[in-house]
């Protein structure tokens, strides 16, 4: 593993702990970013179980997006996680950066969830 890879992996490990630490029982909003695409899902850590989706590969997004990798496609992602999580029963998250920074294509996905009803 290379070093770059290893500081992520320790980036995301220590961000989880933590994460852990002051959850207080509330659902996960996990984000991963790629060089493509943004993925975000809504995780109940005590079942394990995803409880709500949503990425750019949606048929809901495929189409209407032109690039899947820039900040618009992530707002659109937040909103459609957010609405999901909603129709779910999960109103209260904390979110999980994973290592990356809380800048660009992440904070745009946040700011996107947090305007579609979730609390975090």
């Amino acid at each position: 593993m290379s070093a770059l890879n290893q500081n992520f992996a320790r980036r995301s490990l220590r961000v989880r702990q933590s994460l852990k630490r002051v959850a207080g029982g509330r659902a996960r909003l996990s984000v991963f970013r790629s060089s493509k695409h943004i993925y975000a899902q809504v995780i109940d850590d005590k079942t394990g179980r995803t409880m709500a989706a949503a990425s750019t590969l949606d048929k809901d997004l495929k189409g209407a997006l032109t690039k899947g990798c820039d900040q618009a496609a992530a707002e659109a992602v937040g909103k459609l996680v957010a609405e999901r999580a909603l129709a779910a029963g999960v109103k209260d998250v904390i979110f999980d950066r994973g290592g990356y920074l809380y800048h660009g294509r992440v904070k745009a996905l946040a700011d996107a969830a947090r305007e579609g009803g979730l609390n975090f």
